[in-house]
């Protein structure tokens, strides 16, 4: 056994089964250690970037306790570091191996020679080392994976390629300056106290209007979670990470939180006056209570993560699982119903608002029409990934999911590019459930086109082969011209923000796989239903508006005002923003205010 060898097997007395790379000369003992084995299974990317993307979405869809990528040295580490922060800032345990010129070039200005080190030392701050000895394999290892474990965070080991090939040390000498180690777990958190927790249930049961925030600490407890709610005669809201944890269909989950959340959200928020917050820390701080208006509990594996976003008045820190199940007996149960009633009355008046937008015409779809076809067909096992843009907007919308579903994306890093590769990492993590992705043309163009050339090639090892690709093809970045419009008070600028039209299912089709492209709206309910029994992959590419309005919950007068902005500054398309959209959308909002503050007449 060698040193890559040696790696490669403390690696997988770890639970790393699965790798994600592309292979080059600095890294290449470790990928032939990989192609050795049958335990081992290696994912060839198209992109170094890729690898880092779907080594932490394996973990988020399930299908590893630890991530694991394996790139070359230079150019392949530089572009794995976007991957890999992903995992630092959702809290995903991932180990990054990462190819090294050989020790003895190392300082010497050699061919693809770059300081690792200083480059990955924020998104490896966990725990980040050079292997320069076989003596230190077995340790290194072993500390990379527990940590990345025990904090939920990427680790580093950095392998010089001269050092892959030299003999392993597999037991270090009896002797002074060498470690021995174990590749033993450490075990996870239990409950909080039970002193704290009874602080927790005095502050719930004290509310009489109660509203959960739901993030991503409490995926896989759906059923307790819903207790607690139904104890506390709660409404509530879940952060983007924390979407497929209840039912959207429920009429007291109001859904997404945030800017791309709903207005049941906002009043749900604005209107309790007690908060429990569920593994979740949503930055959008205006979304919250205001402050004073309502006590707040919050529930996290992670002390220094609490109190973070809102003023909590108690702190439970531990698994989630364990702490609800410790709280709920203690909760007495909430007998007014006029809350909940409250609360089921915003989700109607809004989910008539989201209908009434998706039946809007558009020039010349609706994207929200598209997905919300999609979500009426998609199977109780469906998984679905999201990439960064207007299809984040949609997914958190109009896209209804509930616990038996996975669904995913770059949360905190919200990342271009992102969406295949989760797609790809939720595919091969469970070849058996069909897959939903929604991806904007942007990053269609970044990543999405170049990884549908590795899903041509692994789809046929795939138990369902349903993988549907929807690409919101509408020629701009759409997101960044509202952005530019609503917080800049510009006019897009076509040079920057327009995109080319690409025949994505064309592209689709010459790899093997299928597609079709959908330009009307009568179009819509066939390539759905085409696409759902297709025998293989398949893209739909939908020619949809850019110039429907993306309207967060809340509007705020500053950006009422850079939205007049931009109408004066001559934004072309401006005037059919929204002139088949319903009443409560921006432009309506700056029309209101533009008429106010201008006494211009009708």
């Amino acid at each position: 056994m060698n040193v890559a060898e040696h790696i490669v097997d403390r690696l997988r007395s770890w639970g790393v089964h699965r790798v994600y790379g592309y292979p080059g000369d600095g890294i290449g003992g470790v990928i032939a250690a990989i192609g050795d084995r049958d335990d081992v299974e290696f994912i060839q990317v198209r992109h170094e970037e890729t690898a880092g993307f779907a080594a932490t979405a394996d973990v988020k869809y399930g299908g590893s306790p630890i991530g694991c990528c394996v790139v070359t040295s230079g150019p392949g580490a530089l572009h794995a570091l976007n991957g890999v922060y992903d995992a630092l800032l959702d809290h995903v345990p991932v180990v990054a191996v990462l190819g090294q010129t050989a020790l003895t070039a190392l300082g010497g200005n050699y061919y693809q020679e770059v300081d690792l080190h200083s480059v990955y030392k924020d998104v490896g701050q966990a725990y980040i080392q050079t292997i320069a000895d076989a003596a230190q394999v077995a340790h290194m290892v072993d500390r990379a994976c527990r940590t990345a474990l025990a904090e939920r965070a990427p680790t580093v080991l950095i392998v010089p390629s001269d050092v892959q090939d030299r003999p392993a040390m597999t037991q270090s000498p009896d002797a002074h300056g060498y470690y021995h180690t174990s590749t033993v777990p450490s075990s996870a958190p239990g409950a909080p106290p039970e002193a704290d927790v009874a602080r927790a249930a005095e502050v719930l049961n004290a509310g009489s209007r109660v509203a959960l925030l739901v993030g991503a600490g409490a995926l896989g407890q759906s059923d307790l979670v819903e207790q607690v709610a139904d104890r506390l005669g709660a409404g509530a809201a879940k952060a983007l990470l924390g979407k497929p944890v209840l039912d959207d269909r429920l009429p007291w989950v109001t859904g997404s939180i945030g800017l791309l959340g709903t207005t049941a959200s906002w009043e749900l928020m604005r209107r309790c006056d007690t908060l429990l917050i569920i593994g979740s820390n949503m930055p959008y701080s205006e979304y919250y209570p205001t402050p004073g208006k309502a006590r707040a509990v919050q529930i996290d594996r992670d002390g220094s993560r609490c109190g973070l976003r809102y003023p909590t008045e108690v702190n439970l820190v531990g698994d989630t699982g364990a702490t609800l199940t410790a709280l709920l007996p203690l909760l007495r149960r909430q007998p007014n119903t006029d809350w909940r009633d409250d609360v089921a009355g915003w989700k109607s008046r809004w989910e008539r608002y989201s209908t009434e937008r998706a039946q809007a015409r558009a020039h010349p779809v609706n994207p929200e029409a598209v997905v919300r076809a999609l979500s009426e067909r998609l199977p109780d096992d469906a998984m679905v990934s999201a990439d960064c843009g207007t299809a984040t907007s949609w997914y958190a919308r109009d896209l209804q999911m509930r616990p038996s579903q996975l669904g995913n994306l770059a949360g905190l890093l919200l990342s271009m590019g992102a969406g295949m590769p989760y797609a790809i990492a939720a595919k091969t993590a469970h070849p058996d459930r069909p897959l939903l992705a929604l991806i904007g043309d942007g990053a269609m163009q970044m990543n999405g086109v170049n990884e549908l050339i590795t899903v041509s090639r692994y789809w046929r090892n795939w138990a369902d082969p349903r993988f549907i690709v929807l690409v919101l093809n509408n020629r701009d970045l759409a997101y960044v011209s509202w952005e530019t419009r609503g917080t800049l008070g510009k006019k897009p600028d076509p040079a920057s923000a327009s995109l080319p039209d690409v025949p994505y299912a064309g592209w689709a089709r010459l790899l093997g796989l299928d597609g079709a492209r959908i330009e009307s709206p009568e179009q819509i309910p066939a390539v759905v239903e085409q696409a759902f029994a297709a025998d293989r992959p398949f893209v739909i590419d939908a020619v949809v508006d850019a110039d429907v309005p993306l309207i967060p919950p809340h509007v705020a007068r500053d950006q009422v005002v850079q939205t007049m902005k931009a109408e004066f500054s001559g934004d072309p398309a401006f005037f059919t923003i929204a002139q088949d959209v319903v009443e409560e959308s921006v432009v309506s909002t700056v029309k209101a205010e533009w008429h106010r503050l201008f006494h211009k007449p009708n």
